[in-house]
């Protein structure tokens, strides 16, 4: 059996040829430009192959109920010129397989809820988050994606100042104190004119964002009551979650217990930012299973 994975992310689309048990036969980069031309390049790629089904993950907002008219559309989005775009459509010009519609960190989230299942882990609900140039956020409860009426916007959930913070404005052009406003990448420019990687973890800006991120996992962990919560992108490092737990044990207070912390508060167990490749196979294999 081969199926497809598209990675489709603002700068590039990762899209992939992999078998049954996850593994990756062939791998290819195509430039994000105009949605014509990187669809064309996309359905071109995977036109070489016999593969049975698709696993999409995208950066959105999408839409992805499938009763609405624009099921398959990437609608609002802030990238320019994808505004309203035909994903899914569009590929179905070319490739008459079935194709799994969702967001680039649910994408993630279900890769690293299948590989930790792989690991003999024993857990059925999981949390993903992804800081980097944006926030976002995806989970699994009970095995199940979750989201109806829409996908999940966990970057965009409002948190309180940490009060060496309260007259930073945020970068998030809908609200000011929203967690992609604090916390994303573009906020360490705007705080100190510094791109993130020159700014050493022993700086008090990291202090700050351990303080929203933790704050994060909080909400994650009161409302959803995951078996774990996964912190990946290009802001994230190992160092940094430390900075995370311990605001995360101070907030909580011990209020309810959660699993060891260096265990519950992880990064991915995929390396090399694979974790959407992985789930776009899995929710692939799925759909042929159903």
């Amino acid at each position: 059996m081969l199926v497809g994975s598209i990675e489709a992310g603002g700068t590039k689309f990762v899209c992939a040829v992999g078998n049954e048990n996850y593994q990756v036969k062939d791998q290819i980069q195509i430039p994000t430009t105009t949605p014509s031309e990187t669809l064309q390049k996309t359905a071109e790629y995977f036109a070489q192959f016999e593969i049975e089904a698709i696993g999409i993950a995208s950066f959105g907002p999408i839409e992805i109920r499938k009763n609405s008219p624009k099921y398959g559309y990437i609608t609002k989005t802030p990238k320019a010129g994808w505004e309203n775009t035909n994903f899914i459509g569009y590929l179905k010009k070319y490739l008459n397989v079935p194709m799994f519609f969702t967001t680039d960190v649910n994408g993630s989230a279900y890769g690293e809820y299948v590989m930790s299942l792989l690991s003999n882990e024993k857990i059925d609900s999981l949390v993903y988050y992804t800081i980097g140039t944006g926030v976002g956020g995806g989970a699994i409860v009970d095995g199940n994606l979750l989201g109806s009426t829409g996908h999940p916007e966990m970057g965009h959930v409002l948190l309180k100042r940490h009060p060496d913070d309260l007259d930073f404005a945020g970068v998030c052009p809908f609200h000011n104190d929203c967690l992609e406003g604090l916390v994303s990448g573009p906020t360490f420019e705007a705080r100190l004119n510094r791109a993130g990687k020159d700014v050493p973890l022993s700086e008090p800006v990291w202090d700050i964002m351990s303080y929203y991120v933790a704050q994060a996992a909080i909400q994650a962990t009161l409302i959803l009551r995951p078996n774990k919560i996964v912190f990946g992108g290009g802001v994230t490092s190992e160092e940094f979650l430390r900075k995370v737990r311990r605001d995360f044990a101070k907030l909580l207070n011990g209020y309810v217990e959660v699993p060891q912390l260096d265990k519950y508060i992880t990064m991915p167990e995929i390396k090399n930012n694979g974790s959407a490749t992985v789930g776009d196979f899995a929710l692939a294999i799925d759909m042929l299973k159903r």
